[in-house]
Parts: C-alpha cells; sequence; structure tokens
C-alpha cells in the first residue's frame, strides 16, 4: 500500500514540473507582451562610481605646546580669521614671573663682567710696576711671581663670569619662547571649524587625544575637495584631469562639477570594507548652489573616456552569463524574429548607466527586445512575442 502512494505522488509530481515544457511543445504558449527596438547610434559616457565625502586640504588643529589654564579666549566657532591673529591666551604669569628672574640673572652678569674687566686693568697695571721693579732687583722672584698668578687667575675668573652670562642669556631665550607659546596664534587664513576649550579649562602640550590637548581647528573653506574610495578593479581606468560628476547626500538632485587631482600611488583596505582601495582627490570647480560642509558623505562619478558615439542598446537588454567552472562568461541579447524570441549571443563595448555598446554588427532593422523587466528575465528562446516597438531618442 505504501508502494502505492510513494509511486501515485511521484507520478503527480512529475506531471506538474513536465507540464509546462509539454505545453510548449505541443500546445503552444501565450506571447509574451514586450517592448522592442533597434540599434541606434547613442553618446555614452564611460564612468565609474565611487563613494567618499568632503574634506578640507589646508586644516589645522592648533594645541598649545605649554600648559595652563586659558585665560583669553578671542574668537568664536564660525568666526573667521587671518594668518597671525591671536586666537587664544594662556596663562602667563608664571611665565612672566620667570622672565623677570631671568632677566636679572642676565643683569647680575653683566655687572659681575664689568667689575671682572676693572679688576683685571688694575691687576695689569701693577704686573706692569712689578715686573719694572723686579728687573730693577727691587723687588724678589717670589713676589713677582705672585703678582703675575694674581693676574692669570682675574682673566679666568672674566672668562668664567662670561660663560655665566651666555648661560643666563640662553635661559632668557628658552623663558622668551615658552611666554611666546602662550600667545595662539593663527597660522592660516580660516574660518574656525571647531573650538574645543573654554576659558578656565587647563590648555595640555600634548599630541594625545586627551582633553585640553586640541584647542580648536581652522580650515580654510576655498579648499575644499572631495575624497572617494576607488576599487582596485576600476583604478586603472582613472586618470588625472578626469572630468567628474559629484553628488552630496544632502543635495541629491543638485550634481557639482569637479577635475580629478590626485590619485593615491600605494592601495589600503578601508573601513567597513574587504577588498582594496585607491585614494583619489578631486578638486571641485563648479559647487552650484551647495552649501560645502567638510564631512559630507558624496558620490563621484569618474567619467574616465570621452563622450563617443557608437552603436548601442539600452543596458537592460543585455544579459550576461558566466560559466565558472569552464572560465566562461558571455553576453546575449533577444531579438524579434517574426514574432519569436531568438537568442543571440553578442560582443560588448563601452556603457554607461543607460546604454551598452555592442560590438557585434547589428543590422539596423533588427529588433531587440528591451523590456519590461519582468518579462526579460524569464524569456526563452523560443518564447512568442507580442512585441511594440519603442521609438526612442537618440
Amino acid at each position: 500500500m505504501n508502494l502505492k502512494k510513494l509511486f501515485l505522488v511521484t507520478l503527480i509530481a512529475g506531471t506538474v514540473v513536465a507540464l509546462p515544457f509539454i505545453n510548449r511543445i505541443f500546445l503552444g504558449t501565450d506571447a509574451k507582451e514586450v517592448n522592442v527596438s533597434v540599434v541606434a547610434q547613442r553618446i555614452i559616457s564611460p564612468s565609474i562610481l565611487a563613494s567618499g565625502f568632503l574634506a578640507h586640504e589646508e586644516e589645522v588643529m592648533l594645541s598649545s605646546e605649554v600648559i595652563g589654564k586659558v585665560s583669553e579666549l578671542f574668537v568664536e566657532e564660525g568666526d573667521h580669521v587671518e594668518n597671525g591673529d591671536l586666537v587664544l591666551r594662556v596663562d602667563d604669569k608664571n611665565f612672566i614671573a620667570g622672565l623677570e628672574q631671568s632677566e636679572a640673572a642676565v643683569r647680575i652678569n653683566t655687572i659681575d663682567i664689568e667689575r671682572q674687566e676693572v679688576r683685571i686693568q688694575n691687576m695689569e697695571r701693577q704686573y706692569e710696576r712689578s715686573k719694572s721693579l723686579y728687573e730693577q732687583g727691587l723687588i724678589g722672584a717670589e713676589e713677582y711671581e705672585s703678582f703675575l698668578n694674581q693676574l692669570e687667575l682675574a682673566r679666568i675668573d672674566f672668562l668664567s663670569s662670561k660663560e655665566r652670562l651666555a648661560q643666563a642669556e640662553a635661559q632668557l631665550d628658552q623663558v622668551l619662547d615658552q611666554l611666546s607659546k602662550t600667545q595662539i596664534i593663527s597660522p592660516i587664513d580660516g574660518v574656525i571649524t571647531s573650538l574645543d576649550i573654554k576659558v578656565g579649562e587647563t590648555a595640555i602640550a600634548s599630541s594625545t587625544n586627551i582633553p585640553g590637548s586640541s584647542l580648536m581647528t581652522i580650515a580654510n573653506p576655498a579648499s575644499i575637495y572631495t575624497e572617494v574610495l576607488v576599487d582596485e578593479a576600476d583604478i586603472a581606468n582613472v586618470e588625472i584631469g578626469q572630468r567628474a560628476e559629484i553628488v552630496a547626500i544632502a543635495y541629491p538632485d543638485q550634481p557639482m562639477q569637479g577635475i580629478v587631482r590626485f590619485i593615491a600611488n600605494t592601495a589600503k583596505v578601508a573601513q567597513g570594507r574587504t577588498g582594496l582601495s585607491f585614494v583619489v582627490k578631486i578638486d571641485i570647480t563648479d559647487p552650484g548652489e551647495v552649501i560645502l560642509r567638510p564631512g559630507m558623505s558624496c558620490r563621484a562619478e569618474i567619467f574616465t573616456r570621452q563622450d563617443q558615439r557608437v552603436a548601442a542598446v539600452p543596458i537592460e537588454a543585455v544579459i550576461f552569463e558566466e560559466d565558472r567552472a569552464e572560465l566562461r562568461s558571455e553576453y546575449f541579447i533577444f531579438v524579434n524574429d517574426d514574432g519569436v524570441a531568438r537568442k543571440t549571443k553578442v560582443d560588448v563595448g563601452l556603457s554607461d548607466d543607460e546604454y551598452q555598446e555592442l560590438t557585434s554588427v547589428i543590422d539596423d532593422n533588427i529588433e531587440i527586445v528591451i523590456g519590461p523587466n519582468q518579462e526579460l528575465r524569464h524569456l526563452l528562446d523560443g518564447d512568442n512575442l507580442d512585441a511594440t516597438l519603442i521609438e526612442e531618442n537618440e
């Protein structure tokens, strides 16, 4: 009994599966409603797409080289500054006290040198008199040598005083340098894009990302550009000087024009990606009405070749098939052969977002199935067609 049931179930399933094929062979099928068009000469702009963000080329993050509380802040976020403007001052009381101490040390050592010079002059005169008396035999050799030794010691003390003065002047220079670092000066013309500290907070001399180590960021708004990541498979087609169209996510309907300025020599694995990518920088030549803000996400379409007029069809009409086992890939189209779909292998060339170039020779009167997509996906060789000719503008 169980074997009969199993046979019956298998027979019914086989019939259901085979029914469409039996219907196609013996009874035919309903014609599929499709749109057709002919090969036409069209302008194709080959391009690649890449995503990235807007950034400033000329941007500096200011930090303090001395530790101290912020005593004065002369700017606010969004303010425009020029090269050399004072933007912030760190409390300089301790540095001024150190300056006064160093200046006093310089003055003391200068006075000491003047005293040593007078002393040496006196001792040189005493030495000359003792030398004359010694030559006349009026004093002994011991007394004469004593005057000579005192003169030589005075000269050594004078050299020592000069070194102490040099040391004091070097310390004064250091204090002046430290004092000058309490005044933070803008190194470029630009806008305060980020203000990370307030009056009363402590500025820290550090390169690490800890509170107080970053004071503010200044950027030149005229230096904004687009930085995108181009996949390694496409980088060979990108060249400096190529035209690009940039769309910021915040302004999806306002494309900007740009020119490729820089292509990185080394690939890297970007965060969130598995493959290798190359950094490409694009200068924005015409932002239109877009308000550019650094950090905005954007998409760039880089046109890798000049516009070309070629024989082409809508890109959805071309079907790609790949056989990885045989390492074979082929392109096909369906042509309308007196109401019957004929699957035809073709060679392809350039393409853009809308059209695909056909390098195979196709007669101008041959109708090619271009849609709709839901019919193209299930269309088979030999299917009956109810074709509507679509006249497309070139």
